[in-house]
């Protein structure tokens, strides 16, 4: 347990800036994510120093594609979310305080993290499985020793941290793949417990602090699959982030309150990459869809064959100085 970050006092009660949901706490009560308590008017972060998960993965299960690609990254996360998205498929560990009271995980201090990640050859530290936005401290923490010993920092994240938390963060994160879920406002309200405004905000301001930043679109049956949503989408992404910015759109599949639904037929992935391709995005990736094309790397100019992959293992890369082999085209990317 650690004092948080990012709060304020208000009449006894304390106001958290961590997230856009900027909670009014009542002594006693804790916040919507279920891991940060007011306790005399003190914020505490529950969740400091303990660890539901901590494993070494490759980085291209973020996904991250055109960062460091090929590399290992090691990834922790702690209990808890603040948001309570029925599709979740990490629901086991991200809901557990909320729906249980639970503050599970073993104890990993910042220090401890940095050597492990160093002993595994891992190349950076990703904050992931649940989000780090409620787990900031923790991560915050752990990125300054990181950054001290030569690691990367990466988020895997909902985006929907303040600018104060961005602000904080600035200069120590270096790469965030961010979760678009859908361009419907109704949709984050309905299935998330949140809104959209604020996820468009952090990816926007993520990119204008210079953080490698890709997106991922869970693309859920009747639920955020229309092909004008797909459009408006990618149509953010190039025109708000850049053509550069690689999208991923990933296959749902049944999971914690969406049982009810089939998983995303093949041909919808597809057609999303189509359309993602179509609007002028130069990298459209297929997740969840083992030795699909949609895995790979193309060359945006040539359509050369540049990174071959198979689910999370590069087997080629055929990238020379961030250039085309077989074009020259400059290739997007960090540590390509």
């Amino acid at each position: 347990m650690k004092e948080a970050m990012l709060y304020e006092r208000v009449d006894g009660d304390v106001k958290c800036n961590l997230c856009s949901h900027r909670c009014l706490i009542s002594d006693g009560k804790r916040g919507i994510c279920g891991v940060r308590e007011n306790r005399n008017g003190t914020l505490y972060s529950l969740v400091y120093g303990k660890a539901i998960s901590a494993n070494v993965d490759p980085i291209e299960k973020k996904p991250l594609f055109h960062f460091l690609p090929g590399t290992m990254s090691f990834s922790i996360a702690t209990v808890g979310c603040n948001f309570r998205c029925e599709f979740c498929q990490n629901w086991s560990i991200s809901q557990e305080p909320k729906e249980h009271g639970k503050i599970l995980g073993d104890n990993l201090s910042p220090d401890e993290i940095v050597k492990l990640a160093i002993k595994s050859n891992c190349e950076s530290i990703s904050y992931t499985y649940t989000e780090p936005t409620i787990f900031f401290e923790y991560a915050h923490d752990t990125s300054i020793i990181a950054k001290e010993n030569n690691l990367f920092n990466i988020f895997v994240t909902n985006g929907y941290m303040t600018s104060e938390a961005l602000k904080k963060i600035n200069g120590k994160l270096d790469a965030a793949n961010v979760d678009l879920k859908s361009f419907s406002d109704e949709f984050y309200r309905r299935f998330c417990g949140a809104k959209l405004e604020p996820v468009l905000d952090s990816l926007k301001k993520m990119k204008r602090m210079g953080i490698w930043v890709e997106v991922t679109t869970l693309l859920i049956p009747k639920k955020n699959d229309s092909e004008e949503e797909l459009r408006d989408i990618a149509e953010f992404i190039r025109d708000e982030l850049g053509k550069e910015t690689p999208w991923h759109i990933s296959r749902f599949h049944p999971d914690y309150k969406m049982t009810y639904l089939p998983r995303t037929p093949v041909e919808s992935i597809h057609r999303a990459r189509e359309i993602g391709i179509d609007s002028g995005l130069r990298y459209v990736y297929a997740g969840n869809l083992p030795g699909d094309v949609g895995e790979n790397t193309y060359c945006y100019n040539c359509n050369e064959l540049l990174i071959r992959r198979f689910l999370f293992d590069v087997y080629e890369n055929k990238i020379i100085n961030k250039r085309c082999p077989n074009c020259g085209a400059r290739i997007d990317g960090v540590g390509l």
